[in-house]
């Protein structure tokens, strides 16, 4: 903590809650278990490029040592229509909790993510009592498109994971013209596109590996610290009365 000195010029903050960043907590000793990492594709077509690329990313995860999930949206009901118990909720939400890092795969729709995509994401909660379910996990984005190359769906994502405060690498990945760049086996071929693919799966692990273990510092904040002080001080008040 600054010395109260240090904090004159800055009367407005609670100095209790003031803290310096603490190299040591930064760089907790590495986890052994292999890196969990839960996929999400947002197509429920027959044949669908973004569950092809879903696929694709599990094997270059699995092949960098990642244990690897991936859940199939068919049969999610929209959001709100169904209680939060429904099977596919419920089997959603619990990959989300075991998950360590998530991979978003979205088709680009009217120049958006597809409705599957988002209804999976507005499936995870924000918060569970105290709990927040998604914070300090590592994200990486890829979309795929039936047209020339854009960005519009893999620029949405990242402002969705930001509000469930997630870790969104820098990298990531937009396969144009998604139909010439699966072979007939559902495989996707040699190409510029297939190695950011790569590069955005490396980097979700390296990333993931780096901040899993120090997440809960990573995202410990000032502002929640104060509260639940303040929180705490009614409790206690209100018990002494």
């Amino acid at each position: 903590m600054r010395r109260a000195s240090a904090l004159s010029d800055m009367p407005a903050a609670s100095l209790e809650h003031l803290q310096l960043p603490d190299q040591a907590a930064l760089r907790p000793p590495f986890s052994t278990h292999k890196p969990r990492i839960l996929i999400l594709y947002g197509s429920l077509r027959a044949i669908s490029y973004s569950r092809l690329l879903a696929q694709e990313a599990a094997r270059l995860l699995e092949h960098f040592g990642c244990e690897v999930r991936t859940f199939n949206p068919e049969g999610l009901p929209l959001p709100d229509s169904v209680p939060a118990t429904h099977p596919k909720v419920h089997e959603l939400r619990k990959l989300s909790e075991w998950s360590e890092g998530q991979v978003w795969v979205s088709p680009e729709r009217h120049g958006a993510m597809t409705g599957v995509m988002k209804a999976q994401i507005d499936w995870i909660p924000l918060s569970v009592g105290s709990v927040r379910p998604t914070q300090g996990k590592t994200l990486a984005l890829m979309q795929v498109s039936g047209g020339s190359q854009s960005f519009n769906a893999v620029g949405q994502m990242p402002i969705l994971g930001r509000w469930m405060r997630m870790i969104t690498i820098p990298n990531q990945s937009s396969v144009a013209r998604a139909f010439q760049e699966f072979d007939t086996d559902g495989r996707m071929k040699p190409s510029s596109y297939y190695d950011r693919v790569v590069d955005v799966c490396e980097e979700l692990v390296k990333f993931t590996i780096l901040t899993r273990d120090a997440s809960d510092y990573l995202t410990d904040r000032y502002s929640e610290r104060k509260e639940e002080a303040e929180k705490l001080e009614q409790r206690v008040s209100l018990k002494s009365i």
